[in-house]
């Protein structure tokens, strides 16, 4: 039999994932002090709960004037209560929001005060788990919900609220129905033969098929496009001493970081900073000079440089142009020898300013050079230029979903056995083994929207969530 799309349980086949029957509580806003403190309530105990802490239980999704009250019947805090009946709040369950004042002291006191009257403290991520328990949220959409609350830029919030509001989802599900339609066809041909089912012969296989890629490869484009929103690119600055690093760097960021000297070896330690190239995030690593040193700091500064330089997507590698001379790159060989093998390099002459050379970029070279002056600016464009096109980065307004590695992973698994589908059509006709690769695809694309769920895989979710959400 053939699944539609969306069939059985939500928790999926791996899992008998069931939505737990006690009620949690915690507090959901930032630790510290603030204006504005909330305690979250969701479980089946929510109406007595309230009738214990306020007096009553507020009418349905109005907010409530009330005291929050301890056990001897004072009040702990005032503030509002909200009350919002399963299924129509955020996790499918009852649930209640206290809203007061943002002390840590009075929100402890108030969710100790829930947990002796039978609530049990949330575990990171546990109220977005009962949402999809409950079948409020898919998993990529409350995947989604983190990348909203961690977003860097405001490309990385758009595409995250995207894939809150279904955008990703619906295509998932999209090629599911598509890959379903063909299996229901081809198992027709296999189940009635004496039908005459012209499956090989029929030009909307192969119309269907084209569809199906090409969705496959703009899904693709836009979860990737969110996986640089999400994560960003690595940029280590690595040279010779006093080749423009901390400079550069300083430029990169727009303001005056990292300490600058004449003097050689000024920079000792690694400086982080995180700019926003476009949308897209770009975590800039600044290194102390590689040279041979006998100073015991300077020595521990380098081996940080050169670790920091292995784990970088990728290295500027900067030269000083008014020192060397411009066509250097052949002087530089030992130097870039010297990295660690298979890394992405951009080689950097600085210092254009010094020496009256203009601003360019060699795009074809192997690696490719970029001439600037971190002092002036001068260039400075060509290398955002080129960064935005070794991420593959297509700018702020590029449709990108929220997505993570291992939606990218499920992705080209699903694309790589439809290909296989076709492979086996074409050369053998092997209906069976066709229709066997098509459930593979939808498989996959089931383990993005968690139609296919583990326990585990629940686990490493939600438990990178904040408590609380």
């Amino acid at each position: 039999m053939v699944c539609e799309p969306g069939c059985g349980n939500r928790g999926g086949q791996e899992a008998d994932l069931r939505p737990p029957a006690d009620t949690i509580v915690a507090v959901a806003t930032a630790p510290g002090r603030g204006a504005v403190g909330i305690v979250r309530v969701s479980g089946a105990d929510v109406a007595q709960l309230a009738q214990a802490v306020l007096g009553q239980l507020p009418p349905p999704r109005v907010a409530t004037v009330a005291n929050f009250l301890a056990e001897d019947g004072t009040a702990i805090d005032a503030g509002l209560a909200l009350y919002f009946p399963a299924p129509a709040s955020y996790t499918g369950e009852h649930v209640l929001e206290l809203q007061g004042h943002g002390g840590a002291v009075v929100l402890n006191l108030l969710v100790e005060r829930l947990l002796r009257l039978g609530c049990r403290r949330a575990r990171a991520g546990e109220f977005s788990e009962r949402a999809f328990l409950h079948g409020k949220l898919d998993i990529a959409q409350a995947e989604a919900v983190a990348d909203l609350i961690d977003a860097g830029t405001a490309a990385a919030a758009r595409a995250a609220v995207r894939s809150l509001q279904g955008e990703f989802s619906r295509r998932i599900e999209a090629l599911q129905a598509a890959l379903n339609e063909l299996r229901v066809y081809v198992e027709a041909a296999i189940d009635f033969p004496d039908e005459e089912i012209d499956f090989l012969e029929n030009p909307a296989i192969d119309a269907r098929l084209a569809i199906i890629l090409d969705g496959y490869h703009e899904l693709l484009a836009a979860a990737k496009q969110g996986v640089l929103l999400r994560d960003g690119m690595t940029l280590a600055i690595a040279g010779k001493p006093n080749a423009g690093k901390s400079s550069l760097f300083n430029m990169l960021l727009g303001e005056d970081a990292a300490i600058v000297n004449e003097n050689a070896g000024t920079t000792r330690d690694v400086l982080r900073h995180t700019i926003d190239l476009d949308g897209l995030p770009l975590h800039l690593v600044d290194t102390a000079g590689l040279r041979d040193a006998s100073d015991a700091v300077e020595i521990e500064g380098i081996r940080r440089a050169r670790q920091e330089i292995r784990i970088a997507d990728r290295v500027l590698y900067l030269a000083d142009v008014s020192v060397r001379g411009e066509d250097t790159l052949a002087g530089l060989a030992p130097e870039l020898a010297a990295l660690a093998p298979g890394l992405a390099v951009t080689v950097i002459f600085n210092k254009i300013d010094l020496v009256g050379l203009p601003a360019k970029m060699l795009a074809q070279a192997a690696p490719v050079q970029i001439y600037l002056s971190a002092r002036t600016g001068a260039g400075l464009d060509l290398l955002r230029a080129h960064l935005r096109d070794c991420a593959g980065y297509g700018g702020a307004q590029s449709g990108a979903l929220s997505a993570r590695t291992r939606h990218l992973d499920a992705l080209r698994r699903a694309l790589a056995a439809t290909q296989a589908a076709e492979r086996a059509l074409r050369s053998t006709g092997a209906l069976e083994l066709f229709a066997e690769e098509l459930r593979a695809a939808q498989r996959a694309l089931g383990e993005i929207t968690g139609e296919l769920t583990s326990e585990d895989l629940l686990g490493k979710i939600f438990g990178s969530f904040c408590i609380g959400k």
